[in-house]
């Protein structure tokens, strides 16, 4: 059984968690300039521009082939996760969104002027396809940069 210690030497994996820090580092930024104010809450919600999800996965599957070979089994496995995680971060997760957002639309007329004991539904679940391209973008230019290290 392999040391787990040499888990930080696997240069994919760290470039791939780099990748994801990288993107929610820039919602951070993106934030502070869209409402003028610093929110350090972006750096673990869902949602936002870009998507890190798809910057952790597309980063991943880049460093699989450039590793493992681009016509290995690997990287075809590591890039239809990938093409799972980004179809789900903007589809399904936004769709979910969308329909909190008409949820909670609906109690806020029901109940309006009396009190109800829930919290309301997190609306903000999925990404655009843009965030959704532009972490796809982030992801494998930072695997493509770091890939002399490989």
């Amino acid at each position: 059984m392999q040391d787990i210690s040499g888990i930080l030497d696997n240069r994919v994996l760290l470039v791939a968690i780099l990748a994801s820090l990288v993107a929610q580092l820039i919602k951070l930024f993106v934030e502070l300039a869209k409402n003028r104010k610093f929110n350090l809450r972006v750096m673990v919600a869902t949602g936002g521009m870009p998507s890190a999800h798809s910057a952790l996965v597309t980063a991943l599957a880049t460093g699989v082939g450039q590793t493992a070979g681009w016509t290995s089994n690997e990287f075809a496995i590591a890039t239809l996760f990938a093409v799972i995680v980004m179809y789900d971060a903007a589809g399904v997760r936004q769709a979910a969104g969308k329909q909190a957002r008409i949820l909670n639309q609906i109690i806020d007329e029901m109940f309006k002027g009396k009190e109800f004991d829930e919290d309301r539904l997190k609306e903000l679940l999925g990404h655009t396809p843009f965030q959704v391209i532009v972490g796809l973008a982030l992801g494998v230019t930072i695997s493509w940069i770091a890939s002399p290290a490989y």
